[in-house]
């Protein structure tokens, strides 16, 4: 058999040459790769012999020619394929290792130019690639230095790659390359908004047991090319496997974590927060978020943004928790936690969760909504004061009040008070459904509703909403604002003596 090799990346090459060439296989390499084989002691046929013609163009023709091209499409089966090679003296390969150039590591790259992208978009690798995939019915392609051992034991063991491992690996190589090209049309499209086609590309990072349900299968897989996705930078500590719904709720955790900078703590159930606080200590802000709402917190995900100190972890032990995540733990708080065998243990060593720049997918029926990651968010300085005159207290609890509704399910509603969620009305389709759920849920649990605020992350469409929330004690309300009954609105909360302030801008999250 006959080998031709071109690869960028040397990872795991000359063992994987070495083990060709023992299983008496003629190595076929170009310009880098056949002097990295020669300097390992290897006998290789340089491409230029082959080809009869010296690398072109500062290496950007040196495989690009019928005596390679011919040699890796060639049918074994078809009598005119072969009649045609021989008639040209071309001998056929069994097998291409091929790897492409760097492209998206050049142009993640900080100060990285234009020339040097252009230069790392591989045209010989992707042709040759795609040949021997084509032709995977008698050519084995290999794009991966983690193929490199399997393919050499298929050949020790049985003398040749069965069709099944060949098909499995020409699948890989158009994986491979349509990623690549992807990641091109990415980088040339990148200036101009939501291009007419779109091709973002996923990698697995884990198979699931099952998805939202038992009879659903799952994986989850992370987007080429985001600069952190949502498990990188986190290690699983003691604890059972990751699960969809998991995955799920702990996404919807991180996004609204990152909006606080105080010690804090998210409890999340089912995608949406269910106890949020921000307190002087972790310790405070947990047991602030937990009491927000215990009964919901049942089997919910926790992050934190502290490390756990050993109370803490005792605490936390003492809880039903599904997942915990946090930016680290001490030894005596991993020790009480780790007798949970159920609790999943993540430690995030990310500092912060960077979006800027990231879409938002929402799959749909036979296709994909695409939307700019929802970002935005009004501080102290862009809001406006409708009516009634706002503390610094209540500034404290009005903004962090709208920095939770932003991440609950519309229709969403949040009462909050001394820097901690005290009733969330989440996914109504009436908001002032959603306005009666988070009193209620304030009520039963025995919060003080005098004196609260509540966040809606939509502008009222009448007066009844707010007005439930004044007669129960609420003080101020934020809101975007932008009704047709804002006069009326604004006329209600003024006569019951409270605070209104419009934001200017919603938070839909359906």
């Amino acid at each position: 058999m006959r080998a031709l090799i071109s690869v960028h990346d040397k990872t795991g090459l000359v063992p994987f040459a070495q083990g060709l060439a023992q299983l008496g296989v003629e190595l076929v390499a170009s310009g880098g790769t056949a002097a990295a084989l020669e300097e390992a002691g290897l006998a290789v046929t340089r491409v230029e012999t082959v080809t009869g013609f010296p690398e072109m163009l500062g290496g950007r023709v040196k495989t690009l020619d019928p005596h390679i091209h011919a040699g890796v499409l060639a049918r074994r089966d078809v009598p005119d394929d072969l009649a045609a090679i021989d008639a040209h003296e071309i001998e056929p390969f069994g097998l291409v290792c091929v790897n492409l150039y760097p492209f998206e590591q050049v142009t993640g790259r900080p100060g990285a130019s234009e020339a040097e992208a252009i230069e790392t978009i591989d045209i010989g690798g992707p042709s040759l690639l795609r040949g021997a995939a084509k032709n995977h019915a008698f050519v084995t392609p290999v794009c991966r230095p983690q193929d490199y051992e399997s393919v050499l034991a298929e050949l020790r063991t049985n003398g040749e790659i069965s069709l099944a491992t060949r098909r499995r690996l020409a699948g890989i190589a158009f994986a491979t390359s349509a990623a690549y090209e992807a990641a091109i049309a990415r980088w040339f499209q990148e200036e101009g908004g939501f291009p007419e086609t779109l091709t973002p590309v996923f990698d697995k990072v884990l198979d699931l047991a099952y998805g939202e349900n038992p009879h659903q299968r799952a994986a989850y897989y992370a987007e080429r090319g985001a600069r952190r996705h949502l498990l990188s930078r986190v290690e699983q500590l003691p604890g059972k496997p990751l699960s969809f719904n998991n995955l799920s709720d702990l996404s919807a955790a991180r996004m609204l974590l990152r909006e606080l900078d105080d010690p804090a703590c998210v409890i999340v159930k089912h995608a949406n927060p269910c106890g949020v606080a921000v307190a002087e200590t972790i310790e405070e802000a947990y047991a602030q978020a937990l009491a927000a709402d215990p009964v919901s917190a049942y089997g919910g995900v926790v992050a934190l943004n502290r490390p756990v100190p050993a109370a803490l972890g005792e605490a936390l032990a003492g809880q039903f928790v599904e997942v915990l995540l946090a930016p680290g733990f001490e030894n005596a708080a991993l020790d009480a936690l780790a007798r949970k065998a159920s609790l999943r243990i993540l430690e995030d060593t990310e500092r912060r969760v960077v979006l800027e720049g990231e879409r938002d997918y929402r799959r749909v029926l036979g296709g994909l909504l695409v939307q700019d990651r929802d970002l935005e968010l009004v501080e102290r300085a862009g809001a406006e004061v409708v009516c009634g005159e706002v503390t610094e207290e209540q500034w404290a609890d009005l903004l962090f009040a709208w920095r939770v509704v932003k991440h609950v399910v519309s229709n969403a509603i949040v009462v909050a008070g001394g820097a901690r969620t005290i009733g969330i009305g989440a996914g109504q389709t009436s908001r002032v459904d959603a306005v009666r759920i988070a009193l209620e849920k304030a009520r039963e649990l025995g919060h003080p509703l005098d004196g609260a605020v509540l966040a809606s992350d939509a502008f009222f469409p009448f007066a009844d909403g707010p007005r439930l929330a004044l007669d129960a004690g609420i003080a101020a309300i934020v809101q975007p604002g932008g009704s047709k009954r804002d006069a009326e609105l604004i006329e209600a909360v003024e006569s019951a003596g409270a605070t209104m302030v419009f934001t200017g801008e919603r938070h839909f999250r359906h």
